[in-house]
């Protein structure tokens, strides 16, 4: 007996996931493309001037202050810094920056703290 040979048809989906669609398969001719909306539609789609004016969104620029405390950066490197020298009350983040703000000499001290806007008469 010979086994029955089964007409199968081979099945590939439409889109190959490796491939980039082309504008024109993804949008076929009558479909219109999707339109960005401009600034002005979304303010008035959304209706800001029924929120209260003490609430902070993208149409008031006034908000409350930060409760959060302000990061404490290095002086020298500018990387967060959770050390500060008694002597020169600058900010250092490591033991080698450390080094190098005890070997400035005060004139130098006394730029970087003035970038800070806490410029003190050292002794």
């Amino acid at each position: 007996m010979e086994p029955e040979v089964i007409k199968v048809e081979l099945v590939l989906p439409t889109h190959m996931s490796f491939k980039r669609i082309q504008i024109y398969e993804k949008y076929p001719k009558g479909q219109s493309k999707v339109r960005w909306k401009q600034l002005k539609q979304i303010l008035q789609a959304e209706n800001y001037h029924n929120y209260p004016p003490d609430e902070a969104n993208y149409v008031n620029i006034e908000s409350p202050p930060s409760m959060h405390p302000c990061k404490k950066i290095c002086d020298i490197t500018g990387f967060e810094a959770p050390y500060h020298d008694p002597r020169t009350n600058l900010r250092y983040a490591n033991a080698d920056v450390f080094k190098l703000v005890r070997s400035l000499p005060n004139e130098h001290v006394q730029r970087y703290l003035a970038l800070r806007k806490a410029a003190v008469v050292l002794k």
